[in-house]
C-alpha cells in the first residue's frame, strides 16, 4: 500500500504541485524543480516528509507567481564570514584590543573547522559549538571566558545571517546559562596605601591616580595634559586619534587633593601625563605606559606584601570602597563610566572589618529593642516569644 511519503509515480519520478513547481525525491530528502528567469532550479526542501515538502513547494509557487522568489545563496565559507565581520568591526571603530581578541577566537574557529572538514557556515552548528567548548575546557580556560567566546561565535553567525551569507541559522536553539563571575580580589583602603608606599617612585604616580579615580588602565595611559581641566578641577576622559574609552563613553572625573598633588608634582615635558620611564632597550622619552610593564611592576610589590590582585583591582577597590562608605551609586557611575547593575554588584565587597563592625552594631541594636517595658533585660529571651507575651498582655488589658 502506497504511503504519502512514497516517491511520486510520474513518468520522470516527479509530481506537479502547482503551475510551476514539481516535487521529486533524492534519497530520503524532497526537492523542488522549476524554471525562473530562464534558469533551472532544484533547491532542497530540507524535509523527508512529503506533506511538508508540498507545503514548502506551494510557498515557492506563491513567491514565483508574485515575482518575489529569490534563489537561496550558497553559504559563505568560514573565512569569508570572518573577513567580512572583522571589516564591519573595523568600520565600527572597535578598539584594537577588541579586534585582536576577536581575531584570535576566529583563528581557533578556523582551525577547528579545518579539523572537522567544515566547508561553510552551515557546519558551524550545535555540534561544532560543543566541540569548540570541549576543546577550550581542555585548554583550562575559565567558564566565563568560554561563555564569552561562544557568544562571539554566535555574533559571527548572526552577522552572516544579516548579510545573507547563509540562509538558515545553524545555531538555532543554542541556549547557554551565563556563568557566575568569579569573585575578584579587592583591597581595603589601608592595603592600597601600603601598596603605593611600597612602589618604586617611577610607578607610584600612575598607580596612585588609578587608586584615587577608579580609571581603567587605558584611560590612564591615554591621559594627556590637555585632558586636565585645572579651572574646573576635573580630569576629562575623552576619545583621541587612535583610541577611545571603553563603550565610547566620555566623562569628567573630579580631582581630589591626592590626585591634585600627584599631577602638580609631575613635569610637563611630554604629551602624556604619565609617560613610561626609559628602559635599557628603548630609551626614547615620552612613550605611553604598556599594561604589561606596569602590571609587572605591581606584581613585584604584591608578591612582597603577599596580596592578590592586578591593575584592575584598583578600579574594583575604588568602586567598592566608594559604595561601602556611602557614595550614591549614580555618582559612582558618573565617576567611573559605564557600569551596569550586575557589574556594580560584582564590584561591591564588604570588607571583613566593616562586616564585623556592622554585625556588632546590629547585635547591640537588637539587644536594645528587646528590653522589656518594666526595664528588665530581655536579651536572653526569644524575640518572637517576647512579642507574643506582650500581645497577650495588651489583649487582656483591652478585655478588661
Amino acid at each position: 500500500m502506497a504511503t504519502d511519503d512514497d516517491t511520486p509515480a510520474g513518468p520522470d519520478g516527479s509530481e506537479l504541485v502547482g503551475e510551476f513547481v514539481r516535487l521529486f525525491k533524492r534519497g530520503q530528502t524532497w526537492y523542488a524543480n522549476f524554471q525562473c528567469e530562464g534558469k533551472q532550479h532544484r533547491p532542497s526542501l530540507k524535509t523527508t516528509s512529503k506533506k511538508e515538502a508540498r507545503r514548502r513547494a506551494l510557498q515557492i509557487e506563491a513567491e514565483l507567481s508574485a515575482g518575489r522568489w529569490k534563489p537561496t545563496p550558497d553559504a559563505a565559507t568560514v573565512e569569508q564570514a570572518v573577513s567580512a565581520y572583522l571589516d564591519f568591526l573595523n568600520a565600527e571603530d572597535r578598539s584594537p584590543r577588541t579586534l585582536s581578541k576577536y581575531t584570535t577566537i576566529f583563528a581557533r574557529v578556523a582551525e577547528l573547522a579545518c579539523e572537522r572538514r567544515v566547508k561553510d557556515l552551515n557546519g558551524i552548528d550545535l555540534r561544532f559549538i560543543d566541540a569548540y567548548r570541549r576543546k577550550r575546557s581542555d585548554d583550562g580556560i575559565q567558564a566565563t571566558t568560554k561563555y564569552t567566546e561562544t557568544m562571539i561565535i554566535r555574533q559571527l553567525v548572526n552577522f552572516a545571517l544579516s548579510r545573507d551569507m547563509i540562509a538558515t541559522d545553524p545555531l538555532g536553539g543554542l541556549k547557554l546559562k551565563k556563568p557566575r563571575r568569579a569573585l575578584q580580589p579587592c583591597w581595603t583602603y589601608e592595603e592600597v596605601q601600603r601598596i603605593l608606599a611600597a612602589c618604586p617612585e617611577d610607578v607610584r604616580p600612575p598607580l596612585t591616580v588609578l587608586a584615587e579615580t577608579g580609571m581603567r588602565f587605558g584611560e590612564m595611559a591615554w591621559l594627556g595634559w590637555d585632558d586636565v581641566d585645572w579651572g574646573a578641577n576635573l580630569l576629562r576622559i575623552q576619545p583621541k586619534e587612535g583610541w577611545k574609552p571603553k563603550t565610547g563613553d566620555q566623562r569628567a572625573v573630579p580631582l581630589n587633593r591626592v590626585t591634585l598633588a600627584v599631577l602638580a608634582s609631575l613635569p610637563r615635558r611630554h604629551q602624556w601625563v604619565f609617560p613610561m620611564p626609559p628602559t635599557g632597550g628603548r630609551s626614547e622619552p615620552g612613550r605611553q605606559w604598556t599594561e604589561h610593564r606596569l602590571l609587572a611592576a605591581l606584581k613585584r610589590v604584591l608578591e612582597e606584601l603577599k596580596l592578590p590582585g592586578k591593575l584592575h583591582t584598583f578600579r574594583h577597590t575604588f568602586i567598592s570602597n566608594a559604595i561601602l562608605k556611602g557614595t550614591a551609586e549614580a555618582v559612582v557611575r558618573e565617576w567611573v563610566g559605564h557600569v551596569d547593575d550586575e557589574i556594580i554588584r560584582h564590584y561591591t565587597h564588604v570588607h571583613s572589618d566593616a562586616s564585623q563592625a556592622a554585625m556588632q552594631r546590629l547585635a547591640r541594636a537588637n539587644q536594645g529593642l528587646e528590653t522589656s517595658e518594666d526595664g528588665r533585660d530581655a536579651a536572653g529571651m526569644d524575640s518572637a516569644h517576647t512579642q507574643h507575651t506582650r500581645k497577650e498582655h495588651r489583649d487582656e488589658t483591652d478585655a478588661k
